[in-house]
């Protein structure tokens, strides 16, 4: 079943350069299709601070977002609505448009991170809700994802962007050798970076995500 992705950029409103976050945001997009191609559609710009983007399934659709957020400098940040059913396109003037069950669960996802970040968990970025009618084993499946996402934004928001950059680069099968020289600071000081942002366990968790892939 397709997954409907829709992301809005945090504090939109309060950037300094609206145009230039918007470059990041396509570059950085544009990086980790490069670095892991798992999109049908990469997220793409829509109208205001709104993204769209599809996979192919749940587990896809979490690696890439995860990469997203990892890769993105301090100052700039998407919230992520992840929504499970039906996407179809709808032929108009101006071009398809976007419909389906799956892309009004996504906004009811979005909308739920919205509401959570306000209230007891400030670093939420990213939901899933199911379209109406998914059998009893996705319920299961999007109620377990829900709790890892919550784990996994909270370890995300307390990194600084040095160590968002480290465990991106472990992801994408980079060396703790290479990280250093790239970084240029010691080997050691990448491995006691990484252990204190909790990235082992980031990694480990996607690694059991993706059914044991390396």
């Amino acid at each position: 079943m397709t997954i409907a992705v829709l992301a809005d950029i945090v504090g939109s409103r309060k950037l300094d350069d609206r145009s230039a976050a918007q470059r990041v945001l396509d570059e950085t997009i544009a990086q980790v299709e490069r670095d892991l191609p798992l999109a049908m559609q990469p997220l793409t710009p829509t109208v205001g601070d709104e993204q769209q983007g599809l996979y192919r399934d749940l587990a896809d659709a979490l690696v890439s977002l995860l990469m997203i957020q990892l890769r993105l400098p301090d100052g700039i940040a998407f919230r992520f609505g992840i929504g499970i059913g039906e996407v179809r396109a709808v032929d108009s003037v101006h071009g398809e448009l976007a419909d389906g069950p799956g892309w009004y669960a996504a906004r009811a996802a979005i909308e739920t991170v919205h509401a959570r970040e306000s209230r007891a968990v400030p670093r939420t970025r990213t939901w899933i809700v199911g379209a109406p009618g998914q059998d009893e084993v996705m319920e299961t499946t999007i109620s377990a994802s829900n709790a890892y996402l919550l784990a996994r934004d909270e370890l995300v928001g307390a990194m600084n962007e040095r160590e968002r950059r480290l465990t991106y680069g472990r992801l994408v099968g980079r060396s703790q050798h290479e990280l250093a020289a790239e970084e240029g600071i010691t080997q050691p000081a990448v491995s006691k970076s990484l252990r204190n942002a909790g990235s082992a366990a980031l990694l480990e968790g996607l690694t059991a995500l993706r059914g044991g892939a390396s």
